[in-house]
């Protein structure tokens, strides 16, 4: 199998003017402008889509504001311990009407412990969604990385959750929006046992996802480009083309394998992944 890549986008902030960005009253909206503007409302609150400069197509605008802030953030002592892949559900890209996947960057204060509890006060808009993520045991360097390396370097198999959350107002994003905005991360939680990889029926693996006892969301391995191991490559594949590659230790989200569901305090959300394992936490106090 061989993954679709993303070209180029890592652009300089600089550039932003020179192609094209339209203009907001006479001045250039920059790269460095919305990588701030993106910033600030993790503590201001939610901002406008980002049309005034960023096409909703513009891939390598949308990284560039990404890596802006991934930088800042990292300049801020944040430890980047894994990457995130999203749009991994056919529909979702038809939704947006893009046809590959994103990624975005986790970081260690992003990770909620299995059973712990996430104080609403850190989020704006969040959403849960089930996932499969990988730890990996090996570097994986090379741009056109194959799904067998990718599963010669895993080590461990985890069910998991990602809490997603926009800083984009009432999530009406685009792919430029969703991208520049870290993938719309926020945090993520990780099965604490988790599992060797052989023998195991990742696309087969079935999802059900519980919010104080309800299932409210369900789904399967496949969702993830037909196998989280595709995502997993796709990563592996994108990142390494860009200078980053994936490294031993890395905490890969493969992708939601069901429906995502909006967040009220004193929910308690759990995701089970058949034959893999399940985790949870809580959404705040009840």
């Amino acid at each position: 199998m061989v993954c679709k890549l993303t070209k180029g986008s890592l652009s300089n902030s600089r550039l932003a003017g020179s192609r094209g960005s339209p203009k907001r009253g006479t001045t250039i909206v920059t790269h460095d402008d919305l990588a701030e503007r993106l910033r600030s409302a993790y503590a201001a609150g939610a901002v406008p889509p980002l049309r005034d400069g960023l096409d909703p197509t513009d891939v390598d605008g949308a990284y560039a504001v990404q890596t802006i802030n991934t930088r800042y953030w990292e300049a801020q002592g944040r430890r980047i311990v894994g990457r995130k892949a999203g749009l991994t559900a056919k529909a979702v890209q038809l939704q947006l009407g893009v046809d590959q996947p994103d990624f975005g960057a986790l970081f260690g204060d992003m990770r909620v412990a299995d059973g712990g509890t996430l104080d609403p006060a850190r989020t704006l808009q969040p959403k849960a969604e089930a996932e499969i993520a990988f730890v990996l045991g090996a570097d994986l360097p090379d741009a056109h990385t194959t799904v067998e390396q990718v599963e010669a370097a895993v080590a461990s198999v985890h069910a998991a959750i990602e809490i997603v959350d926009s800083r984009i107002a009432d999530w009406k994003i685009t792919f430029a929006d969703t991208v520049a905005d870290n993938g719309s991360s926020a945090y993520f939680v990780l099965a604490d046992e988790g599992l060797p990889l052989a023998g195991l029926d990742l696309e087969g693996a079935t999802m059900a996802m519980t919010i104080n006892g309800s299932v409210v969301s369900s789904g399967a391995g496949a969702a993830a480009l037909g196998n989280p191991l595709n995502a997993a490559t796709w990563l592996a594949q994108t990142l390494a083309s860009r200078g980053e590659p994936l490294k031993a230790g890395d905490i890969l989200l493969a992708g939601a394998l069901g429906p995502m569901v909006a967040l009220m305090r004193g929910d308690r959300v759990v995701a089970t992944i058949g034959g893999i394992g399940a985790c949870g936490f809580t959404y705040g106090e009840g």
